[in-house]
């Protein structure tokens, strides 16, 4: 594993323990060029997956995105790293045992309003205002309406 301060090739791992899921190790690392102490995280890939997008355009399925738009959906929201982690690697996990190579982004998405659902009806909103491509305030109004229950 190279180092991200010196890109120093040669890295040691100083203590290695599965994460509270167990569905990665986490590995502490040093290294003896500059010094520096850092975390990596090993994780199961079961196979390559690809996303279809709405406009046909494939990319390869990337877990990093996938976490970042649940993380800004949650911005200043009760909501723990922890929490987040564990609804990326259920998506994930689900994604890779469906059996399908190619996964349409349509589908991603409804997952990920699924679990948002259950987890803050404020980063629900926030996520569907992007991913549903709300326009102005009307768009706001008439989702929250058919929401019910979740928001009260």
């Amino acid at each position: 594993m190279r180092c991200p301060f010196c890109g120093n090739g040669d890295t040691q791992v100083k203590d290695s323990r599965p994460t509270e899921d167990n569905a990665a190790i986490r590995r502490r690392r040093f290294c003896p060029a500059c010094g520096s102490r850092f975390t990596t995280f090993e994780r199961v890939q079961l196979r390559d997956l690809v996303v279809v997008k709405k406009n046909g355009q494939r990319s390869p399925f990337d877990r990093e995105k996938l976490a970042r738009s649940i993380r800004i959906a949650c911005r200043k929201r009760p909501v723990d790293e922890e929490r987040i982690e564990r609804i990326v690697s259920g998506i994930q996990r689900r994604l890779e045992s469906s059996g399908e190579t190619e996964i349409n982004s349509k589908f991603i998405g409804e997952m990920v309003m699924e679990s948002l659902g259950g987890l803050d009806p404020v980063a629900y909103v926030r996520f569907a205002s992007v991913y549903k491509n709300f326009r102005e305030a009307k768009d706001f109004e008439e989702f929250v309406e058919t929401l019910g229950g979740l928001t009260e």
